[in-house]
């Protein structure tokens, strides 16, 4: 069966909500979200790779529809989204597989590699960061804001959680924003304002600094381990630019590189063609 089914699991204390795809005996791929989405980003995706695959994509805790208790006293940081999704491959007995980063996937995902480097077969990143040449002009004011994580230095990022900013990550960079879905940025923003949620991503956004600190290592995992790699990019992304993807090459010099003609979100209006990139990388790699 490849039709995508959704199911939860308790795993570290959360109850995560994941979209599932595939043969039961096939390669595993993970798909890794980013912000403000959740693994309805990969609902067309889950159908493309199903067919040769089997798909799992949680919603990581503060997004979509995994819930996370009150007595849980679950503190939003990127080394507990790690561990977090540890007790998720756990919990459904995954050994080895591929995974595919996404913006707040990437740094999610390769703490994930690092600490199981023998589990990865392969990496797909889609937008997905891991060098300080990455970033763009639009986080200047998030720096400021790690620098100094102030009240009014936290005010002045807001905008990044607010529903313009929500719609422009889908709509900025793509020829046609008209034939993207509108239910994609609607679902995102609705999640986003439960109440108390804006400030959870406040507070992740100020804990992405962690991220950076970590670079090191990640490059050293890449160094030592050399996974193979795809860096499929939508070249237009307002907050990861081209030369992040360009990036991979300095520590794996075997990775691939594409580029297509889109923003952050580009699965929305380049399907195919990110779709038959990976999986004829994945092929060529023997997965």
């Amino acid at each position: 069966m490849s039709d995508t089914q959704v199911h939860t699991v308790e795993a570290d204390g959360v109850n995560l909500f994941y979209r599932e795809a595939g043969k039961k005996d096939a390669p595993v791929i993970l798909l890794l979200h980013g912000f403000p989405s959740s693994s309805f980003q990969y609902r067309n995706l889950i159908a493309k790779l199903a067919g040769d695959y089997h798909v799992f994509a949680p919603d990581l805790p503060g997004f979509g529809f995994t819930k996370v208790p009150e007595t849980r006293n679950y503190k939003y940081t990127f080394d507990n989204f790690g561990k977090t999704l540890e007790a998720f491959v756990d919990a459904l007995s995954l050994k080895k597989y591929v995974i595919y980063i996404f913006d707040y996937g990437a740094p999610v995902g390769l703490r994930l590699a690092v600490s199981r480097p023998s589990a990865i077969t392969a990496i797909v990143s889609q937008n997905g960061n891991a060098f300080d040449v990455g970033f763009s002009d639009a986080w200047k004011g998030i720096f400021a804001y790690w620098a100094a994580p102030t009240a009014e230095n936290r005010k002045a990022i807001t905008w990044v959680t607010q529903f313009d900013t929500t719609k422009s990550q889908y709509e900025s960079g793509e020829a046609h924003p008209e034939r993207i879905p509108p239910e994609t940025y609607h679902l995102d923003q609705a999640l986003m304002d439960r109440p108390g949620n804006a400030d959870i991503q406040l507070d992740i956004f100020l804990d992405y600094r962690t991220n950076v600190a970590l670079y090191s290592t990640i490059h050293t995992y890449f160094r030592e381990q050399q996974p193979p790699l795809l860096a499929v990019w939508g070249k237009n992304d307002g907050f990861f630019i081209p030369a992040g993807a360009e990036a991979y090459k300095t520590v794996l010099p075997k990775a691939e590189v594409h580029f297509v003609d889109g923003g952050h979100f580009s699965l929305e209006n380049h399907l195919d063609e990110i779709s038959s990139t990976i999986i004829k990388f994945l092929k060529k790699n023997g997965i």
